[in-house]
């Protein structure tokens, strides 16, 4: 059986939690880096293979999976240990929520093409930009603390990780990168310095990737 391939980018926060879904299952691969920088994802060959031209996507079992999540949703059910959202139907969607908080309302505002779009096709300066940063970012981890705190443990639910945590620790990654405090999110900051402990997370930390040309 072919090794799967993960085509990623080191300081993708979405290519960081296939990254860490992958070691925390044990899968071994082999790590494709695409430039995010230089605009390698929206060449003709990697958009044959990703018509999105995102980051990551993950060649496993014959199949293509883009998107993280759907990364993680096939991980999780052909690898049952450790399991990525608990089976109880509450749980689960409790688990749900606070991952889809950070992957669905808090990073697609604030991933790499819409920064690009707003300081190029709309003009904006880059302190709008910057502003525009911290507004979403600050207004989502309120939220996710709120959302987190009367069910966290070590983790973001309970004590075991979770699809929450695989999320949660490459969003507190970014929001370290553009100086933004996370010291009024007391639920998020332990979430994620247990998650970040375990050698899954530390394995896939982004300083630990290889950085494309």
């Amino acid at each position: 059986m072919a090794r799967p391939i993960l085509y990623d980018y080191f300081r993708s926060s979405a290519a960081y939690r296939a990254r860490i879904a992958l070691n925390l299952k044990g899968v071994e691969y082999e790590s494709r880096p695409v430039s995010l920088a230089s605009g390698e994802q929206k060449k003709a060959g990697y958009r044959m293979k990703n018509p999105q031209g995102l980051i990551p996507m993950l060649e496993i079992d014959g199949h293509r999976i883009g998107q993280s999540l759907a990364i993680c949703d096939y991980l999780d059910a052909n690898y049952p240990d450790p399991p990525f959202v608990p089976k109880d139907a509450a749980d689960r969607a409790h688990v749900l929520g606070l991952a889809l908080t950070v992957a669905c309302d808090i990073h697609p505002l604030n991933n790499l093409r819409v920064l690009k779009y707003l300081t190029g096709e709309l003009g904006q300066p880059e302190a709008a930009k910057d502003e525009w940063y911290r507004h979403w970012i600050a207004e989502g981890l309120a939220a996710l603390e709120l959302l987190a705190r009367p069910r966290a443990g070590a983790f973001l639910f309970g004590d075991a990780v979770s699809l929450a945590d695989i999320c949660l620790v490459p969003q507190l990654y970014n929001a370290r990168r553009f100086s933004i405090s996370i010291d009024p999110y007391p639920t998020l900051r332990r979430a994620d310095e247990t998650a970040s402990a375990h050698p899954a997370f530390a394995a896939a930390h982004p300083e630990r990737q290889d950085v494309p040309a």
